[in-house]
Parts: structure tokens; C-alpha cells; sequence
């Protein structure tokens, strides 16, 4: 995969320097009702086995427990970035600079795509890009979270050292896997703007018992939208087949059996909340062959 050359900060706020770290923290599922970010899975399964914890609890809302934070004590930077700031900020440049161009790729998918196939106007979602934590409107943004869609002010938030997580624990390297990611939450927001997140967040006010099954589907349609981004990406960023293994391979890392086993040592499908690897894989594969929305019927479209 070829990261072309993107330097637009359209859509774009890069809020490193402006992140901090300190109490006040909202922790794991702190988020307002949001669904837990696609790097959050992977997460809680790292922090499920440091601190021997059972996490999960948390997300399917049986028992409790305090997830420690991966924030980092530091004090808001304001208008002016410490040296270790701009250092860093010059390490992750190169990795900003490709997520930055893929984010515009998946952007202009949509706008070319989402009308066309389904008659809805596509509007941009907006990246942040922060460090260790950043406010939203559905609470505060924090690397134990992972990567995220706020649908409250419809901006997707990351934190670009999640990418070491990724594939350094997960063995899901590569850019297309990072790519993966971005598309995945941005397939968050075509649910909001087709309005299947809001039909879906009601469905779960109505019958609780039926929160975790609908969010395996929420979470596998965004993985098939994601697809649907690649389908079309083959021809605009040169993505070829160790491409396309490296996104799967990101999707079958953050399946919900491959991550309770790990952290568990053993699977509890009804506690699912993102789908089985196999799952997410075949989802992402649905929508990267057919490149169509309708595809992805894993919820009504429209």
C-alpha cells in the first residue's frame, strides 16, 4: 500500500499538543453510551491480563471493576508544545502523515459512493488526533478507549500510539491494518448519517436484553462499510493481496472470541459486543468484493 502524498489538514484537528493526562478521567466504558472503540477491544484485553482483571465485565454491565488508566500525568500544554512533545510529534509524522491520507481517501469514498448507492448526502466527520486524553461529547477520549466515533459531535478520536498496540500484541503490523481502522470508524458515522445508529440505540432502550446482539451487528456493519471503502481504494492507493491480508488480519484481531480467550481463557458469546474474528472478517471481506452499501444488510439501510 502506497501512502500518497496528502497534506490538506481539511477535517483534520490535531490536538497533541493540546492532550494531557491527570485524575478526572471517566476510565473504560466512560464514554456517554458510545460504543467502545475498535482499538478499546484490544485493550481491555491487554489490561484483562496485566492486572488480572476481568474487564469485560464492564462492557456487558455484569459486575464492576476499575480499569486503571493508560494516561500518561502530564500537564495541558496550551498554546505552547514541551520539547519531548515536539519531539514526539516529529516521530509520529510519518504515521500521521498516512493516516491523514487515508482518512481523506475514506472521506471521498463516501462522498462519491454513499449517494450514489443509497440517496443519502454524504457530510466529512472530523479526526482528532490527541495523546493520552482528549475531551468529547461523549466524554473523555482516552488510549485505554482506542480508537472511537463520538455520534454526539460525530468526530472520530484516536490516538496514533494505539497502532504500536495493534501490532505489537496483536500481530495485525501493516498499513492497511491501520487504514482498516479509520475506515471502520468512519462506518460509524455513515450509520448515523442513514440513521441505523439512532434505530439501533432505541432498539436497545427497548429491550436491554437485546443490547449486546445489536451492537455485534452495528459493529460487523461498520466492519463490511469499512470493506466497502477498500473495494474502491485498491485503485486510489495502490492496495494489493498482503494489503487486503493485513486488513484482515486486523479484523480477526479484534474478534470478540480471540480476545475473551485471551484475557479469560475462555468465551462467553453472550457477552459479545464486536462479533467473532470470523465474523469481522468476513464482514470486511463482504464489503471489500462487492463494494456496495446493500451488502451489508447486517442492519436495514434506509
Amino acid at each position: 500500500m502506497e501512502w500518497k502524498s496528502d497534506n490538506s489538514n481539511q477535517d483534520i484537528e490535531d490536538r497533541r499538543d493540546e492532550s494531557g493526562g491527570g485524575g478526572g478521567g471517566m476510565g473504560l466504558g466512560g464514554l456517554g453510551g458510545v460504543h467502545l472503540g475498535i482499538g478499546g477491544m484490544l485493550i481491555v484485553g491487554v489490561l484483562s491480563l496485566v492486572f488480572h482483571q476481568n474487564l469485560f465485565s464492564v462492557l456487558s454491565g455484569s459486575g464492576s471493576a476499575n480499569a486503571p488508566s493508560s494516561s500518561v500525568n502530564r500537564p495541558y500544554a496550551g498554546d505552547g508544545a514541551t520539547a519531548d512533545q515536539t519531539q514526539q510529534d516529529a516521530q509520529e509524522q510519518p504515521e500521521f502523515q498516512g493516516i491523514r491520507t487515508v482518512f481523506h481517501d475514506v472521506q471521498r469514498t463516501w462522498d462519491t459512493n454513499l449517494a450514489a448507492q443509497t440517496g443519502a448526502r454524504y457530510r466529512h466527520t472530523t479526526l482528532v488526533v490527541y495523546r493520552d486524553e482528549y475531551p468529547s461529547a461523549c466524554g473523555e477520549a482516552q488510549t485505554a478507549v482506542g480508537p472511537f466515533y463520538c455520534p454526539g459531535d460525530e468526530k472520530v478520536y484516536l490516538d496514533l500510539g494505539f497502532f504500536n498496540e495493534l501490532e505489537t500484541r496483536f500481530g495485525a503490523p501493516g498499513k492497511f491494518a491501520q487504514a482498516y481502522v479509520v475506515a471502520h470508524e468512519v462506518g460509524h458515522h455513515v450509520q448515523k448519517i442513514l440513521g441505523i445508529e439512532g434505530r439501533v440505540r432505541s432498539l436497545q432502550e427497548q429491550d436491554p436484553s437485546q443490547q449486546n446482539a445489536l451492537s455485534v451487528r452495528l459493529e460487523l456493519q461498520a466492519d463490511c462499510f469499512a470493506g466497502v471503502w477498500g473495494h474502491f481504494s485498491e485503485g486510489t492507493l495502490n492496495v494489493n493481496s498482503q494489503d487486503i491480508s493485513q486488513g484482515l488480519a486486523a479484523a480477526a484481531a479484534v474478534g470478540d472470541d480471540r480476545l475473551q480467550r485471551a484475557a479469560r481463557g475462555r468465551v462467553n458469546p453472550e457477552s459479545f459486543t464486536h462479533g467473532t474474528s470470523a465474523q469481522r472478517t468476513n464482514a470486511f471481506r463482504t464489503g471489500l468484493e462487492s463494494g456496495q452499501v446493500q451488502s451489508c444488510n447486517m442492519l436495514p439501510i434506509r
